[in-house]
């Protein structure tokens, strides 16, 4: 785990990737694809669950309705990981 025993730099990490013009596209989709569900009456605030792509928006995937999927927060927020904590 990189951020232990100090700070964590939340700006220099936004102004390094959240805030590319790529990262700001892909956010666009996740959202887009969060309100085609809601319209749809699949999902709504505060149900904890996630609109998770089968293929992912950076392999690829697009916001059709044949990829998008409604799961459980934590099912679409946990990584697999190796033996020394680090994602796979």
């Amino acid at each position: 785990m990189p951020y232990v025993n100090k700070a964590r730099p939340y700006k220099k990490e936004y102004e390094q990737y959240h805030s590319s013009e790529e990262q700001k596209k892909n956010r666009a989709k996740r959202n887009s694809a969060r309100k085609q569900m809601e319209k749809k009456g699949v999902v709504k605030k505060g149900d904890g669950k996630d609109i998770d792509h089968k293929t992912p928006i950076s392999k690829g995937g697009t916001n059709k309705k044949s990829n998008l999927r409604a799961i459980k927060k934590s099912a679409n927020r946990s990584f697999s990981r190796n033996s020394d904590h680090s994602v796979k």
